[in-house]
């Protein structure tokens, strides 16, 4: 069984991890992942009494608390409240100490102030939970500043505590602040809905709807769950859930979202799922799930700390007895080296910083209807060079209409009623057919058309290469259109032409993409290549593979592959094993089938192409400010250490602590703040 935790206080990646490892320990407990950024814990429980433990763990943890019902804002008053008590100690400390004035008064001053920002930290330094949790960032700061105090460096060492503090104190916020970018996602799901019973309207939560209920939708009101208008016409804002800022008009018989809001007349409508399977409830699950699947540079970075600290404080001990051996056995000369080289070397900035980065870059996509399943898949479509695309559904609208119909009177109600006890697109064309014949015994016959027993006679209805393969004695139809042929009894009755149409933004989309680095576009499809070719005419598309069955498209997606990096864009079943054998793939949220979502790595909400560009966009902008960090923290920090090193090995100078500590913090707070870029507007 699954269960996902609220939680509080869990603050570092590498905090993260360690809760995760100890809960993976307990018996009953598997796949335990601990997020610090979503502030949750995910796992899979064998039994009631392996939750428990689970949750005892979670509440035993250093500071974290079960959180019962929604999260709320953080206030941090305790953290403020410890620094300008600090500062109110610091401030007066150095004013004496640089007018010369009593040693004594100084050092307590100094004290006190290192003693009011420090003392959390100083907890959990002595606080042993193991190696792996004692070596972290705490006790880095509690060795630099009590060494600096051991050498008479008083000012240094309250100091670096008072700006490590500083700086947790700002990252907390910079955190809390992209959460506070996934919270309002939350502001998409409707907290009533109104009900109708007859007459009387009822105002209820959308959990307690069913399918079928009839709900009233008055203006203002953010629809309660996915349904279709049963009597009037409106408008809809729809941009929290596509990313579209312009109205959508509906009318009866269309379908909504749950999410959208509606901004024009009163409306009654009919209810399609449940809310736990709405649009907007697989949103924020996806959003809320993505961060436990993470990037290849997370999970380094992740690993990297757990084994990085111990190392840093083995070498900052050799610094600090291996050089005097060889000059005089001035140890004193190499106390504040080592020191320095503990503080410098603190991977802070990159375990905040590059799981921060990714989360925003997942909240960002999310506004523009695009929602990703995992960061590592971020990465993944940042290097994509092949699009390939189903057409029906994905480039076109795969909203059928007839078209003409050849043959006798019984070739549509024939038709109709095979057709509609299929799930392929086609069919919706024939939706609206009254039809006084029914099928029995129907069959699919895959990428070719449909079997069944119509009055007790066999009936097929399908494509060309079906009427041969069944020996039906046929004409070819010469038509543009999709041409769905009709046998009854092994003789051909007549055909039905079906069009669709092209989307409006199919275009601009793929030149876009092309600009993005995306080398060559490709349409996988089971129809006729003169017909796709006339269909799809006009749009960047290099190749046009058609013709093909569902078994032959996952072969020729393989042959892309060969190519460069494939993503695979599609809407129906038959694509999920396209998406199976692409490198990273997308489903089409509104149309696209339930098979193919769960599919696929990406979801696009409204079902608008504009968005790919859009996500591809906003991949390559993640990947670029993860990289920029790495580079940017790892420079920093080994060129403070060298100049730390060589400043102290020839004597010209020294390097003092708060130096030090801004290799530290303020490598950190720079690079925080780059991640932060992630939340802009994708242009």
């Amino acid at each position: 069984m699954q269960k996902v935790i609220k939680i509080r206080n869990l603050d570092c990646a590498a905090c993260a991890a360690e809760l995760s490892e100890e809960l993976n320990s307990i018996k009953g407990i598997s796949d335990a992942a601990a997020d610090f950024i979503n502030q949750r814990v995910s796992l899979n429980y064998a039994s009631q009494e392996a939750l428990n433990k689970a949750v005892y763990a979670i509440s035993h943890f250093e500071e974290v608390e079960i959180a019962e019902g929604a999260q709320k804002k953080e206030r941090h008053i305790k953290e403020i409240v410890s620094i300008a008590l600090s500062l109110a100690f610091f401030v007066p400390a150095l004013i004496l100490d640089l007018m010369g004035k009593n040693e004594w008064v100084v050092l307590g001053l100094f004290l006190a102030s290192f003693l009011s920002a420090g003392w959390s930290v100083l907890w959990k330094t002595v606080h042993f939970r193991g190696l792996s949790s004692f070596f972290d960032e705490n006790f880095l700061m509690t060795v630099a500043s009590i060494s600096a105090f051991a050498i008479r460096e008083y000012m240094e060492g309250a100091a670096v505590m008072l700006l490590y503090q500083i700086g947790e104190l700002l990252q907390s916020i910079a955190v809390g602040s992209s959460r506070g970018e996934i919270t309002k996602l939350l502001e998409m799901k409707s907290d009533h809905a109104i009900l109708l019973e007859g007459e009387t309207q009822r105002e209820v939560s959308p959990d307690e709807l069913k399918v079928g209920d009839l709900i009233y939708i008055r203006k203002g009101d953010r629809v309660p769950a996915d349904c279709v208008i049963e009597s009037g016409e409106t408008c809809l804002d729809t941009k929290s859930l596509t990313g579209e800022s312009r109205l959508k008009e509906v009318e009866v018989g269309e379908e909504v979202l749950s999410g959208c809001v509606n901004e024009g007349n009163a409306v009654k409508a009919r209810v399609l799922r449940l809310s736990s399977e709405s649009a907007v409830s697989k949103i924020l699950e996806m959003v809320e799930s993505s961060s436990s699947k993470k990037a290849k540079p997370e999970q380094f970075i992740t690993k990297f700390a757990r084994i990085y600290t111990p190392v840093v404080v083995c070498l900052a001990v050799l610094i600090a007895l291996v050089p005097p051996l060889f000059q005089g056995f001035d140890f004193a000369k190499w106390i504040v080296p080592a020191i320095e080289f503990l503080v410098i070397s603190c991977p802070c900035a990159l375990i905040i910083s590059v799981p921060l980065t990714y989360f925003s870059g997942v909240g960002t996509l999310a506004r523009y209807g695009v929602l990703t399943k995992g960061a590592v898949y971020l990465d993944e479509l940042a290097k994509v060079k092949v699009a390939a695309f189903d057409k029906t559904g994905t480039l076109t609208e795969g909203q059928f209409s007839l078209q003409k119909v050849n043959g006798d009177e019984r070739t549509l109600p024939l038709a109709a009623c095979v057709e509609k006890a299929s799930s392929h697109p086609l069919a919706q064309a024939f939706a609206g057919v009254e039809t006084p014949l029914r099928a029995e015994k129907v069959e699919e016959l895959s990428g070719k058309g449909m079997r069944a027993t119509v009055d007790g006679k066999e009936v097929l209805v399908g494509s060309l290469k079906l009427m041969r393969e069944q020996n039906v004695e046929v004409t070819p139809v010469e038509s543009l259109a999709s041409v769905i042929y009709v046998a009854e009894e092994g003789k051909l009755v007549g055909s039905v032409e079906i069009e669709d149409k092209v989307k409006g933004e199919a275009k601009d989309a793929l030149k876009a993409l092309k600009a993005l680095g995306v080398e060559k576009t490709a349409v996988l499809t089971g129809d006729s290549k003169a017909r796709a070719e006339q269909l799809l005419k006009g749009l960047p598309i290099d190749e046009i593979h058609a013709d093909l069955t569902p078994t032959q498209k996952p072969q020729q997606a393989q042959k892309l592959k060969a190519q460069g990096k494939l993503l695979y864009v599609g809407d129906g079943i038959n694509d999920t094993p396209v998406m199976a054998e692409s490198d990273v793939s997308a489903a089409m949220g509104a149309l696209g089938s339930d098979a193919a979502i769960e599919a696929s790595d990406f979801v696009l909400a409204g079902d608008n192409l504009s968005a790919l560009p859009k996500a591809v966009k906003g991949a390559k902008k993640t990947r670029k400010i993860v990289t920029e960090n790495i580079v940017f923290s790892i420079c920093v920090k080994v060129a403070l250490m060298a100049v730390s090193l060589v400043a102290t090995a020839v004597g010209g100078f020294s390097l003092p602590i708060w130096a030090a500590v801004f290799g530290d913090v303020g490598v950190m707070l720079l690079a925080v703040l780059n991640a932060m870029r992630m939340r802009r507007n994708i242009k």
